[in-house]
């Protein structure tokens, strides 16, 4: 094989390869952690069971109701700032 060919076959190894390393990107954030955090959810957005009065996603009543929520990233829940105050890993009483 000449130095042409060689050099050709490897600049395609390298692109297949960056070409799969990108591709498995998404995947590996789609799985990151994730927890129920109650009381950061806008009214029709929770994610699904809200407690008396609603089934599942997107049935909260009123923003902030601290029955309904939301997966959020494992470790924020209790960062999120609403105007009824913080998120929680418990169902809270607003």
């Amino acid at each position: 094989m000449n130095t042409a060919k060689i050099a050709r076959a490897a600049g395609l190894a390298i692109s297949a390869s960056l070409v799969a390393g990108l591709a498995t990107g998404p995947v590996a954030a789609q799985k990151a952690p994730m927890e129920k955090c109650y009381g950061v959810a806008k009214a029709g957005q929770n994610d699904c069971a809200a407690g008396p009065g609603t089934s599942c996603a997107g049935t909260s009543t009123r923003d902030y109701q601290g029955n309904a929520w939301k997966l959020v990233a494992k470790g924020s829940c209790e960062k999120i700032s609403t105007p009824k105050g913080k998120g929680s890993l418990k169902p809270i009483d607003r």
